[in-house]
């Protein structure tokens, strides 16, 4: 072999290298680089209790409980299916029924959600383009207020 045909060869296989290493890290990190998931994508992805992920929907109307202290319990829904929340903490001020929630934690072995952090959107006009848009793609009908994306005046 020829030394031009000898570096053509190290040059592709470092390439072969980095793109299965690239495939393999792509691989692994399939359902982790996902903002959040719905109550319907855990049912249907058949997401394992003790897994940390991010729950995203709607509160459910009339599912809040206040309970001893701090714990909260509610439900979020996609309106096709709905998790049970418990949340032992302050939630945020502008957190209330029929607005966008994100949920952070796990689920325990009954089906339930516990959330160790929860985020809610932070003013009536708005509501993050990864929640509105999956909850579009479910079917549900935004308000006037509630399109992705959108921007208050006079912010930037």
């Amino acid at each position: 072999m020829t030394r031009k045909q000898k570096r053509g060869v190290l040059i592709g296989g470092g390439v072969a290298t980095l793109c299965v290493a690239l495939l393999l890290v792509l691989f692994a990190l399939k359902d982790s680089i996902v903002f959040f998931h719905t109550p319907s994508d855990i049912v249907e992805k058949g997401v394992p209790p003790g897994q940390r992920i991010r729950l995203g929907g709607l509160v459910e109307h009339g599912s809040v409980v206040r309970g001893q202290g701090t714990t909260i319990t509610f439900k979020v829904t996609d309106t096709l299916r709905d998790i049970p929340v418990t949340f032992t903490g302050v939630l945020p001020d502008l957190f209330k029924e029929g607005q966008g929630v994100v949920a952070e934690g796990m689920l325990d072995g009954e089906g339930r959600f516990k959330a160790d952090s929860v985020l809610a959107k932070h003013d009536e006009n708005y509501m993050p383009r990864e929640v509105a848009n999956a909850l579009e793609a479910k079917g549900v009908k935004l308000g006037a207020g509630a399109h992705p994306g959108q921007v208050k005046a006079g912010m930037p």
